[in-house]
């Protein structure tokens, strides 16, 4: 297996296997400008309700929330991959800082770490078992009283059964 390493703000698949739902490129991508504001789900953790946008593609895993300049209290970024795995992020070009969940595939919180305006140094996942990471305003989870053992839930039900049910 490669190495995972992070690049453009977030963590960048270590293959094709390792891709996001719907995505079928592992080509070079840097990031420029801040990506359009992408579509959003609603998410309850716990008892609270956030949107959420979708970062299902390699170029808006890569993009994230480079150069945006705010984040609204209750949205936040949802970074949907294939496959559990071990994840890092970093914030090269994110100039507000951030806290991020490291999700498994059930959609349990397994870790909550906080991120730094600019830090290029990668925050890595202790579990191998990251399927998804929440990226929220610096502070939220804590403001919050959302802990690690938190379960995110859609609509539809568990991550899981929302983004990989069968059809």
């Amino acid at each position: 297996m490669g190495a995972l390493f992070a690049l453009a703000g977030c963590d960048k698949p270590k293959d094709a296997a390792s891709s996001p739902p719907h995505s079928n490129s592992t080509a070079p991508f840097t990031p420029t400008q801040a990506q359009p504001k992408l579509r959003t789900m609603k998410l309850w953790l716990g008892p609270r309700e956030i949107d959420a946008e979708l970062a299902l593609t390699i170029p808006q895993i890569m993009t994230g929330m480079m150069f945006r300049k705010e984040i609204g209290e209750t949205e936040g970024m949802l970074f949907i991959f294939a496959d559990e795995d071990k994840r890092n992020f970093w914030m090269k070009n994110v100039p507000i800082p951030l806290t991020c969940a490291y999700i498994d595939g059930e959609g349990t919180i397994l870790e909550i770490h906080d991120m730094k305006a600019f830090d290029e140094s990668p925050i890595y996942s202790k579990s191998d078992r990251i399927q998804y990471v929440l990226e929220m305003k610096h502070g939220w989870f804590e403001r919050n009283k959302i802990e690690v053992g938190t379960v995110v839930r859609t609509e539809r039900g568990a991550l899981r059964e929302t983004f990989f049910r069968k059809r």
